[in-house]
């Protein structure tokens, strides 16, 4: 396998690299550029008016919120209450409360 070398440039594209020359956009000569006039440019959006109007699913929309609550809520550290439990588990210890867990999988069935 062959070394990365951890200090040779890369490309911008990846984060935290250093940036080795920026190429400048070549310009565009506005003469060459072809417009449409003003009747046919009226014509186009006449014809591309109705039918450029998208319907966006109401199930796609209610995802797309919920996703944002969930994007805003804090993270959750269980990783004390992890350690407690593995714990428990390795010493045996640990003990299932047979009655909660009943419940727990009878109201997520219902």
């Amino acid at each position: 396998m062959s070394k990365i070398d951890p200090n040779a440039s890369r490309s911008s594209f990846f984060p935290n690299s250093k940036e080795t020359k920026r190429v400048k956009p070549r310009s565009i000569n506005s003469s060459l550029i072809q417009r449409n006039d003003s009747m046919r440019q009226k014509e186009i959006e006449n014809k591309t008016g109705s039918h450029a109007k998208v319907d966006i699913p109401s199930a796609v929309r209610d995802f797309a919120k919920i996703k944002k609550a969930v994007d805003r809520a804090p993270d959750i550290d269980n990783s004390e209450k992890v350690a407690r439990l593995k714990a428990q588990v390795q010493a045996g210890t640990y003990s299932v409360d047979y009655d909660k867990l009943a419940d727990k999988i009878l109201s997520s069935e219902f």
